[in-house]
């Protein structure tokens, strides 16, 4: 008996987007945990491309080198206590620079194993500037491309995440000897879906495209007193916070006005509790404990499909897409 033409299962390219948001990344490592827990293997081995923004760069490309995400949660509770709790924007980047040297030593952007965007924000011209390890995701002048730029991982995911005032900016040197001053990718692309959505595109065709976008949680300011108050407001981080929080929220936005034909599953709930109150700077364990386990419970509305895209293959129309 003769197969049905295109009876043969569709094979899916996944994505995996993290948005930015300093220590909530707690929240998105419970999700990731409960997310590999069904995927049975290291996510690396699940997603085809994998883009992060500031917090969000260091789980990705810690996933892209192959870390499991219990790893990634020991390293979140040995370093960022130590990040968050430093004095001030100097004290804060040294620590940080401590941490990737620590973490990544000198791996190279050839040495990860799937797709990965890192992004970060051109502090002179104003644009970003996105780290990658595939020459077909290349936006122009792929003939002269270099993983990463020559940039070392380290060094890239520490741009990542030089947020301004709390960091200092993070100055670069590419393959070409370029000096470029970075600052954190939350800037231009808190939530770097889009972008992750229009590298996918150059590859994969768009019915085959599955996308995961996880953010960080909303969650209720933390009060202050004193000269904390006051420094929280003079140096504008009450500010920052917010410009984050809506170019997060205004990515999603165009994300579904745009590619509302790609099936997505995003995730970032919005808590009122007063005790969950938190901010990027949050170095409580105990409190960042709680955000990981809100991460865990925010996956569950969402596993029957989730469960339906990491297998390997896909029968005939299925899709899916779906908010929280």
């Amino acid at each position: 008996m003769q197969s049905p033409v295109n009876s043969a299962p569709k094979k899916l390219y996944r994505v995996l987007s993290l948005d930015g948001g300093g220590a909530k990344g707690f929240y998105t490592l419970g999700i990731l945990m409960e997310l590999e827990a069904i995927a049975k293997r290291p996510l690396c081995e699940v997603f085809d491309l994998i883009y992060g923004t500031s917090t969000g760069a260091i789980i990705a490309s810690l996933l892209a080198l192959g870390k499991r995400v219990a790893e990634v949660r020991t390293l979140y509770e040995t370093y960022v206590p130590t990040v968050m709790k430093a004095s001030s924007d100097v004290a804060k980047s040294r620590e940080l620079e401590r941490l990737a040297s620590a973490v990544y030593k000198e791996a190279a952007f050839t040495d990860l194993k799937t797709g990965i965007g890192i992004v970060a924000s051109r502090s002179s011209t104003e644009i970003p500037m996105i780290f990658k390890n595939e020459v077909g995701r290349a936006k122009l002048r792929a003939a002269t491309f270099v993983p990463g730029f020559g940039v070392k991982v380290a060094d890239a995911v520490v741009a990542s995440c030089s947020a301004y005032p709390f960091f200092v900016p993070k100055f670069v040197t590419t393959s070409n000897n370029e000096r470029i001053e970075l600052l954190d990718g939350g800037f231009c692309a808190n939530n770097p879906t889009l972008f992750a959505i229009t590298d996918a595109l150059k590859i994969a065709e768009r019915t085959d495209i599955r996308v995961v976008s996880l953010g960080v949680g909303h969650y209720p300011e933390p009060e202050r007193r004193g000269w904390a108050r006051f420094k929280h407001n003079f140096f504008l981080s009450r500010l920052l916070q917010k410009t984050l929080n809506l170019n997060a929220n205004s990515m999603e936005e165009l994300r579904e006005h745009l590619f509302d034909d790609i099936p997505t599953v995003r995730i970032s709930k919005t808590y009122s509790e007063p005790h969950l109150a938190t901010d990027l700077l949050e170095h409580n364990l105990t409190k960042l404990s709680e955000l990981h386990q809100r991460g865990r419970e925010s996956f569950a509305p969402h596993q029957a499909i989730l469960e339906t895209w990491l297998g390997s293959e896909v029968e005939g129309s299925e899709r899916g897409d779906s908010r929280s």
